[in-house]
């Protein structure tokens, strides 16, 4: 069932946070959709600009919505994931994402506004959720690229006065996480003070973290014992995600991770099987390890067990 970030936020606030995946591909969606239900938690589809044109945008709406037929009891969202304002019209008019994210951060605050307000008001008229972005997460995403001396997190005040203004259903705030593989050069941990600045500013609204991928090191362990040379990456402690979660975070980015999973499982089968050629045995081990790996990022986000309760109150 797809329904809006909206619908999910509202029944999450405070309690938990609910898991925002990137997909690119079927093996992916499978795996999403399989965790998910084994740990009887909704989620987040995000389709990023560079997944829609990995193939083509058709393509991977067709695989989602195959995949929801073959796991009818899934409750999830689909969003755009760092939309510029082009990108968020094509996706509100082609009738199957119920949310969208404009990411103008990179602009003035008054710019950033008037964009934003733009989409939302685009965007309500056809019953689809907003995500916009305030302040700016250092790293890399695709073609996002913000050096961290530019990184700024989020003005509390200036968070209370755009959603003011713009009406959007969510704001990504910047707090201490970032994009990308290569977070921090050590150990970092989120600025809950800012968050809670916020929230005070912004009671009962839903916050989203950006950039919150924990880049374990036992799958860069693996990764490099079979051929890799990924080094000096560390992410988000996972053990911040809850925490997050109960100061209105309802909503936590994670891509990177899924992406270690992937270069993990395909690294070591093909070490181990240097004969092989067929894609498709590694892909099924991917699934597998896929579902597992969003089976228990669900669970640290509080979002596991949830499903039946989300259901009722979808009902109500």
């Amino acid at each position: 069932m797809i329904v809006t970030t909206a619908q999910l936020f509202k029944h999450a606030y405070g309690k938990y946070a609910v898991g925002a995946f990137n997909i690119n591909n079927a093996e992916q969606a499978m795996g999403l959709f399989q965790g998910a239900v084994d740990a009887k938690s909704p989620f987040i589809i995000q389709i990023s600009k560079g997944a829609r044109k990995y193939t083509d945008k058709r393509m991977l709406e067709a695989v989602i919505r195959a995949a929801g037929d073959i796991y009818p009891d899934a409750i999830y969202a689909v969003h755009l994931d760092h939309g510029d304002e082009e990108t968020c019209y094509d996706c509100i008019d082609s009738g199957f994402f119920s949310s969208v994210m404009i990411d103008a951060s990179h602009e003035t605050f008054e710019e950033n506004v008037a964009i934003t307000k733009r989409v939302v008001d685009r965007a309500h008229a056809k019953g689809i959720s907003v995500e916009a972005e305030l302040g700016m997460l250092g790293g890399v995403e695709e073609d996002i690229v913000v050096e961290e001396g530019n990184a700024c997190l989020t003005d509390p005040a200036e968070a209370e006065e755009f959603v003011k203004q713009t009406g959007c259903d969510s704001l990504a705030c910047a707090f201490g996480s970032s994009h990308g593989a290569f977070k921090f050069k050590g150990r970092q941990s989120l600025h809950f003070d800012v968050l809670e600045k916020i929230r005070d500013r912004l009671p009962d609204y839903p916050l989203v973290m950006h950039g919150s991928s924990s880049v374990p090191q036992d799958e860069v362990a693996r990764i490099n014992a079979a051929g890799g040379e990924i080094a000096g990456s560390m992410g988000v402690d996972v053990n911040e995600y809850l925490p997050a979660a109960q100061r209105g975070v309802t909503k936590v980015n994670i891509d990177t991770d899924g992406r270690l999973v992937w270069t993990r499982v395909h690294r070591e089968f093909f070490q181990k099987n240097p004969e092989q050629f067929d894609f498709r045995p590694p892909g099924k081990i991917f699934i597998a390890e896929y579902a597992k790996f969003i089976a228990s990022r669900c669970e640290l986000l509080g979002a596991a067990g949830t499903l039946d309760d989300l259901r009722g109150s979808l009902k109500a």
